[in-house]
């Protein structure tokens, strides 16, 4: 699905102000099998930041209460949105009922052998699987990608070509990292997946978003610089 944010007054405009990670990203002609993703942490940071979804900056969400660390790249993929077809995906496969999305584009793990030291910044990822998180009644899921090209993680195509360890720590993460003293998250892993499911997901949440924010892109092309 091609994107309609990226003409040429929307570059222009790139040129003279900082492009929102969320909305003035392109998510990249060959999604969902290649994307660009927006990295919001990276495995050295000890406090959570994500992206503030009004003005596009980079923000402290919260200090980690305990030790546990983010163990790869961590983001979300531009122009993608858990709406209601992520959520109706959700119930067919956990046969739950009254899921909603969480309204967040959709978060993607990383992993890379290079050493990142800092988040803000694109990637080009492929998606490997996912975890099917529900976070209260809420559909989170996290998609478990690559960097492309990677030396060491390149060839990988599916989940089951990462080592059983890696996926242990990023549940381990997944599963915590909401924490905090005296009140456990209400979050579970339903499901591990694969490629194509992560793919099918990635394609709902595209349509989710241009759905939920179909008149982003007339609004932009509308602005004068």
């Amino acid at each position: 699905m091609a994107s309609k944010l990226m003409d040429p007054i929307g570059r222009l405009m790139g040129l003279r102000y900082k492009s929102h990670p969320w909305h003035g990203v392109d998510i990249g002609p060959d999604a969902p099998s290649v994307l660009t993703c927006f990295i919001e942490m990276v495995p050295t940071d000890t406090v959570k930041y994500e992206v503030d979804k009004s003005s596009g900056y980079l923000k402290i969400d919260r200090p980690q209460k305990y030790s546990n660390v983010v163990p790869a790249l961590y983001g979300f993929i531009p122009q993608t949105y858990s709406g209601p077809k992520v959520a109706e995906y959700a119930m067919e496969k956990t046969d739950k009922e009254d899921i909603n999305g969480d309204s967040d584009p959709i978060d993607i793990c990383i992993l890379t052998e290079k050493e990142i030291v800092h988040g803000d910044i694109l990637v080009e990822a492929r998606p490997l699987g996912g975890f099917r998180m529900i976070d209260g009644n809420e559909a989170d899921d996290k998609i478990i990608g690559v960097l492309n090209h990677d030396a060491v993680y390149g060839d990988y195509k599916d989940m089951n070509d990462i080592p059983p360890l890696v996926i242990d720590r990023l549940k381990h993460y997944f599963l915590t990292y909401k924490d905090l003293p005296g009140n456990k998250a209400n979050t579970e892993i339903t499901h591990i997946y694969g490629v194509d499911e992560a793919k099918d997901l990635i394609s709902r949440s595209m349509s989710d978003y241009h759905e939920k924010f179909t008149n982003l892109d007339q609004m932009l092309s509308a602005v004068t610089i």
